[in-house]
This record gives C-alpha cells, sequence and structure tokens, in this order.
C-alpha cells in the first residue's frame, strides 16, 4: 500500500473546518456540472476529510482531471483508495484503473478482477488483455475472449479492436467456448446487461463479430457523483496492445511447406505450452519456416524454447 500523501493535511484541515450538511455534496456535483470546478471542489473538501465518500470519490475525480485544482494522479489515487475502504464501488473501479496507470500493475489486479466482475467494460478490457498475453496473470484465451466480448458488446470500441486481433489468434474451438463463457458471466451478473444470444464464430471467416439486438442499457447504480454524468473516465494504457504480442518461435525450416504442416503435427504433441499456439508457414525462398505464436514477450518465447529443446527439437525465438 503505498503511503497516504494527504493524511497529515486531512487531519489539520479537519481540525479547522466546520462539518458542512451532506446536502453539499449535491451542491457541489451541481457547480461541477455548471463548469465552476473550485467550487465544486470547496464544496466537496470539508466532507472527504471528514469521511465523505462520495465526496472523497470526487475529489480523486477533480485531481485526476485538473479541474478545480492542479492535475495529480496520487492525489487521485489517495481519495479513491478511502472512498473505496468505505465500499464506494466506483472509487474502486477507479482506484484499480489509476494504479493499473501509475505503474502498479500487481497490486492493481485484484481490484481490477472485482471490477471486471460486476461488469465494468474498461476493467473486463484490461483483464482480457492480460489474460490473452499471459502479462501479470497466467494466460488464458477461452476467459480473455469472454471477458473481451462482453467489454466490446458494451460499446467499448478498444475492446471491439482487440477482439478483431484476437480473432485472428485464437482457434475457432477457443473462441466459442469463450463466447459460451461469456454468456455464463452474464447470466450469472444477476441483472445481465447484454444480449450475446445471436454472437456466433464464422467458421469460413474465421473471425467473429460481436453485435447486441438490444442497446445496453445504462448502469443502474445510485449517481450522486459527477463521474457518470458529465466526465468520462480515460482507459489507461493496456498492458500491451493485442496485436503487439507478435513474439514467435521458430522449430525448423522445410523444403514443402507439406512437410511443415506435418511436422507441426507432430512437434505440437511433444512440447509442453505448444498446444495453446498457432502455426504459421513463413516462405523464405525455397524453404518454408514453421514458427507459433503469438507469444508476448521475448522472456515467454525463450521459456518455450526450453521446453522444445529439452526434448531435441531445435527452436529459436523470432522478435515482431
Amino acid at each position: 500500500m503505498r503511503k497516504n500523501l494527504v493524511a497529515t493535511f486531512c487531519v489539520l484541515a479537519a481540525i479547522a473546518l466546520p462539518f458542512p450538511a451532506l446536502a453539499d455534496v449535491k451542491a457541489g456535483v451541481d457547480a461541477w456540472e455548471r463548469g465552476d470546478y473550485p467550487a465544486a471542489v470547496n464544496e466537496w473538501r470539508p466532507l472527504a476529510i471528514k469521511g465523505d465518500a462520495d465526496a472523497q470519490f470526487n475529489l480523486g475525480q477533480a485531481y485526476r482531471f485538473g479541474r478545480g485544482v492542479p492535475a495529480d494522479m496520487k492525489q487521485a489515487e489517495d481519495w479513491y483508495r478511502q472512498a473505496a475502504a468505505q465500499g464506494h464501488f466506483q472509487a474502486e473501479d477507479n482506484l484499480g484503473l489509476i494504479m493499473f496507470q501509475n505503474g502498479d500493475r500487481q497490486g492493481a489486479m485484484p481490484l481490477i478482477q472485482h471490477s471486471a466482475d460486476r461488469g465494468d467494460p474498461r476493467a473486463q478490457y484490461v483483464l482480457g488483455t492480460a489474460l490473452f498475453n499471459g502479462d501479470i496473470v497466467e494466460r488464458d484465451w477461452i476467459s480473455a475472449y469472454a471477458l473481451m466480448t462482453r467489454a466490446s458488446a458494451s460499446g467499448l470500441a478498444r475492446a471491439s479492436e482487440s477482439l478483431a486481433q484476437m480473432d485472428k489468434y485464437i482457434p475457432l474451438e477457443q473462441r466459442q467456448k469463450g463466447l459460451a463463457l461469456a454468456r455464463d458471466m452474464e447470466a450469472k451478473a444477476g441483472k445481465p446487461r447484454l444480449d450475446l444470444a445471436a454472437v456466433e464464430p464464422d467458421p469460413a471467416a474465421g473471425q467473429t463479430s460481436v453485435t447486441s439486438t438490444t442497446a445496453a442499457p445504462k448502469a443502474t447504480a445510485p449517481e450522486p457523483t459527477p463521474v457518470r454524468k458529465t466526465v468520462a473516465p480515460e482507459l489507461p494504457a493496456p498492458i500491451k496492445s493485442v496485436s503487439a504480442a507478435a513474439w514467435r518461435v521458430q522449430l525448423g525450416a522445410f523444403g514443402e511447406s507439406a512437410k511443415a504442416k506435418s511436422a507441426w503435427g507432430a512437434i505440437k504433441t511433444r512440447v509442453s505450452g505448444l498446444g495453446a499456439l498457432q502455426p504459421s508457414y513463413a516462405k523464405a525462398g525455397a524453404v518454408t519456416r514453421l514458427q507459433a505464436g503469438p507469444l508476448g514477450s521475448k522472456a515467454e518465447a525463450e521459456r518455450v524454447c526450453s521446453a522444445a529443446k529439452a526434448v531435441g527439437q531445435a527452436c529459436f525465438p523470432v522478435a515482431p
């Protein structure tokens, strides 16, 4: 847990300032919506210092976007954390995302997992990307596809772009399982927001189009704070874009493409980890290079090659 940089200030201010009425949270929201951000901050700060979770969340928003106060990501994180500790779900959602954006990706993942389970499409996008690449969390393409499908169906454009990239790498069978899992996740959410009944992979095209037959309704949670009314939280940078996960391993070069394809069938059963990868057959003059991927990093490619070499199979990493 990071040191709370505003703790001393909060204690001193709590002694010096009276405790305003709870209605002042709404007065701050009204000022925010008028564009009078300093007035909004002045309404919220005394309440936040006294422990009002909505006011703490709103101050986090003000510091996050530099409205009425200088932009300060650390202050934003601190205020989100205080509100999240009191069970403020919006604050917990933003806390996980801002921790991720501030570089504490390992610490952010449990919060992002909770947010994804609650249906936050931004968290589903980040977690889905992590699961696809095998960064921070163990690689799981089925769960990655399910989460990215839900985020895309919610209308998150970046998730739709990543889903199209996943279609190029994830085998059809795993995509079908991912869609089934997405439906199951929606059913278990209690109040399903998305209609995934018509979503099916196109085996001929090898891609999946995600559509919704009905528009996804707005979140039904109470909205006493300005984030869902006037300020759209920005999506943090992904762990790495799906399209960037292009490291591969080369397993041999063959004079005929048919021999390369036959070799893949034998090699993938002998080498641990190859079964989850996709083969590619790169022509280079008179030979066909047998490669497999995608892999998220050079280190991951080297681990696959170590497993291959352990059973006598030639292997070396191929950079993007």
